[in-house]
């Protein structure tokens, strides 16, 4: 499923709005960014044909050594199997849940980083007057969603205000409500902008095109 799918033209109005009434009371300038995974992850289909061909090869050999199948035809009695085996382990892992289970949390965790911040450089968000630009950035095959700032927002707010909203963020969307757990975010932006006082300059102008950035990757 085409993670644009996920968001009616209702929605994605939604979020354009949230997103100008967030900014409207501060300096930052705020781009949502969503992609339906950030990498294709192979080493979790050949984790799982790894795994099911061993599994298959020690079930088959234990049938060959109780049932006395021996030579050739208990040679391929093993074989046999764990090919099966791999070949099912592979397609078994491209299901999300196969797969994200097959991969490390920390193996994760870098491969969404390393792709926000290529978002963060794609959508121009260092290049913002007075470095207000925030990126939230989910990944919904991985199941994570990261916050990156740019050093203006940085020098107000401590790294560790934004845990929240990603959790908040994270969850809503696990929990079937994309649009309303992404608006909530946005709003949460605005709030903690306000309390750090991250304000508007008199000539301040929109930098940054308000609205939903989908990728499928």
């Amino acid at each position: 499923m085409s993670v644009s799918t996920l968001f009616s033209d209702t929605g994605l109005d939604k979020i354009r709005e949230a997103i100008a009434r967030a900014e409207s009371g501060n300096a930052g300038e705020i781009v949502p960014y969503l992609v339906g995974r950030v990498d294709d992850h192979d080493e979790a289909r050949w984790r799982g044909a790894t795994l099911c061909a061993l599994l298959m090869a020690l079930l088959a050999g234990a049938v060959y050594h109780y049932a006395g199948f021996w030579g050739a035809a208990g040679v391929l009695w093993i074989t046999l199997p764990a090919m099966i085996g791999a070949g099912l382990g592979y397609m078994l892992a491209g299901l999300p849940v196969v797969g994200r289970a097959l991969l490390t949390s920390d193996d994760i965790d870098r491969r969404v980083q390393l792709r926000a911040e290529s978002a963060f450089l794609e959508e121009s968000l260092f290049s913002t007057r007075g470095g207000t630009g925030i990126l939230i950035f989910i990944a919904i095959y991985e199941h994570r969603a990261v916050i990156l700032a740019d050093e203006g927002i940085n020098r107000a707010v401590p790294v560790g205000m934004w845990q929240e909203l990603v959790d908040d963020l994270v969850n809503g969307i696990h929990d079937g409500r994309p649009v309303d757990a992404l608006c909530d975010a946005i709003e949460h932006c605005a709030r903690v902008l306000q309390e750090h006082h991250v304000e508007k300059r008199p000539d301040d102008r929109n930098e940054l095109i308000d609205g939903l950035r989908i990728r499928e990757s």
